[in-house]
């Protein structure tokens, strides 16, 4: 059965930016590209280096998708799905995320 748990307020996050939230456990990266309600949620690891970092990267457009660039050597995921650009072995989890009453509320299952 799946739930949805409040990580943070919508305000704690900046457009352009991402934060880091443990959710069960996991650190999950959650990111808001623009000045809006969307929002995307990825793992917060690198599975290049095992390193708890990705909500630290930079936001970006390629090929009409936002994706992330790891701060550490730039490898892309892609933020709608976690997909790794540059080797899809690396792909990693996404999590379905919403802003509701202005919380940011991450589903688990």
């Amino acid at each position: 059965m799946s739930e949805w748990i409040t990580v943070c307020k919508l305000d704690d996050i900046h457009a352009q930016t991402g934060v880091c939230a443990l959710v069960n456990d996991e650190p999950v990266a959650i990111f808001r590209p623009y000045d809006d309600d969307r929002l995307y949620a990825i793992s917060n690891i690198d599975p290049f280096f095992h390193a708890s970092v990705l909500s630290r990267g930079i936001i970006a457009e390629h090929q009409n998708e936002l994706w992330v660039a790891s701060p550490l050597k730039k490898q892309r995921f892609r933020l709608k799905d976690g997909y790794c650009l540059e080797d899809s072995n690396y792909s990693i989890k996404s999590y379905p995320v919403r802003a509701e009453n202005g919380a940011v509320q991450i589903q688990i299952n």
